[in-house]
């Protein structure tokens, strides 16, 4: 699409907005429906896209993408009314006789520009927040995963007029044009360097922005953790998406006294959960291109592998990779590895690896398993992070009850459910005053004794 036909595109969302059409909430819900059902009318094809892409299988698909997003439209359809509604606060005394309260409105015209790592899934989600809270969107999907954009064009133009909501393909030259444009909101999801560049757009228009990126997440295993248990929810976790995911964990910090159990352990659930051959497995995915197949390549030391290692460059495959004995100057350290490549680093003492951590970059997730309590609460209470969870990885993302994003290097805002809806919106504040009463003090002449007295009283 030319840069015109985008500013084409933008200038009738932007005419469609200001018709008031998009504000009733009786339309909203109506949309989200029409949407729900959309999706569940393509299952079959959403499932071949991914496999396409990533190499997906449909339990996968289902259990990582469209059921999540059908999870999260079908709480919109429920919550929606509730979230629209005005809050009313409490007004000072010296306000009185007045009622306040805080309404939610759309912002107007957004864009949403979604990642490849999970096609649909950050696509579709975000665009149930951004109509529920009653606002156009223009969709961007990411042009490493093509079959997945075909699908997500097929939906939305089945759904939507493209004044309303309208997808976006293409690549860098479509990404730049968008960004052009002034939005009233950004959602953008993906890297740090693409998120700079994001912002540094937005920054122009003064467009507020959602950014969700990534980063280094820690695992820390102690030595009071459930190994055998952790080792199963680390495998999956890691190695979900071929490690192709936001808040997989990205490297574990175990403590020295129970590494080589956990090392067993590991080893023992990769067998499980993904065969002898992981690479004949057919439930066990790809990387998306190879480009960055050819980048996690340079990331493993095969003097430190002691688990898989093994790659197919024609179908861009890599097994589940154990690196022991690594260390912070290990080029697996130097940068986010969104793949199945996990690094074990060790530790002897649990507060200085806090400490330590704290003077790194702001991780989107961080994971603990331990039964030790005042582990739980140094690391919850201490540390930034995202998000994360205690005994369990990668979980907490998939609740509409909680926000999901991260803070720092890691981004910036969050959604799902009311935050999803939250962050589509801007509250205006606004002060109800009756006319029955005028408090003469806030007029001039400030001569009054009396009224300087009683202005004390109500502001103090």
């Amino acid at each position: 699409m030319t840069q015109q036909e985008i500013t084409s595109l933008l200038d009738s969302q932007r005419a469609y907005f200001r018709s008031g059409a998009t504000i009733p909430i009786a339309f909203r819900i109506r949309q989200l429906k029409k949407l729900y059902a959309t999706v569940q009318k393509y299952q079959a094809e959403i499932c071949d896209a991914l496999a396409a892409d990533l190499g997906k299988s449909a339990y996968e698909g289902f259990m990582c993408e469209s059921g999540l997003v059908l999870t999260e439209i079908s709480y919109m359809i429920k919550h929606t009314r509730k979230f629209a509604r005005s809050r009313t606060v409490a007004t000072p005394l010296a306000q009185f006789h007045s009622h306040s309260f805080k309404q939610p409105v759309p912002y107007g015209n957004t864009l949403i520009m979604s990642p490849w790592n999970y096609p649909f899934l950050l696509t579709i989600d975000p665009l149930a927040d951004a109509i529920a809270a009653g606002n156009t969107a223009i969709v961007k999907p990411s042009a490493y995963s093509p079959a997945t954009s075909k699908i997500v064009e097929t939906i939305i133009s089945e759904c939507f007029r493209p004044e309303y909501v309208a997808v976006v393909t293409g690549g860098r030259a479509e990404n730049a044009a968008l960004l052009d444009q002034k939005f009233d909101f950004v959602f953008f999801t993906g890297s740090q360097a693409v998120g700079k560049e994001v912002l540094r757009h937005t920054a122009e228009h003064l467009t507020p922005a959602v950014l969700e990126l990534g980063g280094k997440s820690p695992c820390i295993v102690d030595a009071t953790a459930n190994v055998k248990l952790a080792a199963r929810r680390i495998v999956f976790g890691k190695y979900l998406n071929c490690g192709q995911t936001c808040v997989a964990p990205d490297y574990i910090l175990c403590e020295a006294s129970v590494k080589d159990a956990f090392v067993k352990a590991v080893t023992e659930e990769i067998r499980k959960q993904y065969g002898d051959n992981p690479l004949e497995n057919k439930n066990y995915g790809k990387i998306i291109n190879e480009k960055h197949f050819a980048r996690l390549c340079g990331l493993i030391d095969q003097q430190k592998v002691v688990v898989g290692g093994k790659t197919n460059e024609a179908t861009c495959q890599i097994e589940p990779t154990v690196m022991d004995h690594v260390t912070d100057n290990d080029a697996v350290m130097g940068e986010e590895i969104f793949g199945p490549i996990m690094p074990i680093l060790t530790f002897e003492n649990f507060d200085r690896v806090v400490d330590e951590l704290k003077t790194k970059d702001k991780p989107l997730a961080l994971y603990l398993f331990t039964k030790n309590r005042r582990h739980v609460k140094r690391v919850t209470s201490e540390l930034s992070y995202g998000g994360g969870c205690i005994n369990d990885v990668v979980i907490h993302l998939a609740t509409s009850s909680m926000g999901f994003g991260g803070v720092g290097e890691s981004g910036m805002g969050s959604y799902h459910g009311r935050e999803g809806f939250e962050a589509f919106s801007h509250f205006k504040s606004i002060v109800d005053k009756k006319t029955w009463l005028d408090l003469p003090m806030r007029y001039q002449p400030y001569k009054s004794k009396l009224y300087a007295k009683l202005l004390h009283m109500f502001l103090k």
